[in-house]
């Protein structure tokens, strides 16, 4: 008995010292990993302080006559037109947002509480289009713009960007699936129409997926750039998005990058912070619709 007694706090011992050994492995290599993803973003922040003008980015990250401050914040503002490029940023994701949530709820709603002949089959089509790249739409989709006279306008990044919001309709039907089917037939026995259900009972009851939503769909025509350098290309600068105008305010010439790199890093700041704060302002909604979605 004794025997087996030690026998069996050597193992409990070689066991918990396992689980130390694993768990500092762990946390050593997430630790690595945040210091990893900071890093950029403290850097960004750094730069868009720097107000010494004209030194190197990598040469000269710490210049002796380094100088913080916001003075590149309002250059951005006074000698660019960013405060334009952000309006029209903030027009075009807005618009694009409403639109995106209203297509993805409707063709969710169908799947989910409707039933119809080739519904499955619509389905499947509109799962594996939504698995293709956006970009890769691209050309098409600019000379067919281009032949209706819609390129160089924010009317064409709406309905680009728009467009194509169906496709991503599985999370969002997911979660509809998860609400009892007995609250729309208790509804319908009452007298409810099919309208009534859907805005009194289905949408009140997926505040998360519907918040998800809109954040995922505000979050793409924010930060891209591929459709508007396409689109927004050649035309002046009042129609660019925020995107596009720094990209163009750091290859403006050969010796821009080092001029305005410390401006760029302020616009991008101000960019990352407007959304940065929206998703944290949601989180909660955006993590249950997340997980609500993928019940089914």
């Amino acid at each position: 008995m004794k025997h087996n007694a030690k026998t069996a706090k050597k193992a409990l011992l070689g066991q918990s010292a396992r689980t130390k050994i694993a768990n500092g492995v762990i946390y050593f290599v997430l630790a690595t990993l945040g210091i990893l993803w900071v890093t950029p973003i403290v850097f960004l922040v750094y730069t868009s302080l720097r107000v010494t003008p004209n030194t190197g980015i990598i040469n000269q990250l710490f210049p002796e006559d380094l100088q913080l401050g916001f003075g590149n914040f309002g250059r951005l503002f006074r000698d660019t037109q960013f405060g334009i490029w952000l309006g029209n940023t903030i027009l075009v994701a807005v618009c694009s947002c409403a639109l995106t949530t209203l297509f993805i709820l409707m063709v969710s709603y169908a799947f989910s509480r409707m039933r119809f002949k080739l519904r499955k089959p619509i389905m499947n089509v509109m799962l594996v289009l939504g698995m293709f790249p956006g970009f890769m739409s691209m050309i098409a989709i600019y000379f067919i713009l281009k032949a209706v006279g819609l390129t160089n306008s924010l009317f064409a990044l709406i309905l680009v960007y728009s467009g194509g919001a169906a496709l991503s309709y599985y999370i969002c039907k997911g979660f509809f699936d998860t609400i009892p089917r007995s609250l729309e037939e208790a509804a319908i026995l009452d007298g409810a129409s099919q309208w009534t259900i859907c805005w009194r009972i289905i949408f009140p009851l997926s505040k998360p997926i519907i918040v998800y939503t809109i954040l995922t769909s505000f979050i793409s025509p924010w930060c891209d750039f591929i459709f508007v350098n396409v689109i927004i290309n050649n035309t002046s600068p009042e129609k660019f998005t925020v995107a596009l105008g720094l990209y163009k305010l750091i290859n403006a010439d050969k010796g821009s990058f080092n001029t305005n790199f410390t401006v760029f890093c302020a616009g991008a700041v101000i960019v990352g912070g407007i959304i940065t704060a929206l998703f944290l302002s949601m989180q909660k909604y955006y993590v249950e619709g997340v997980t609500g979605g993928a019940v089914k």
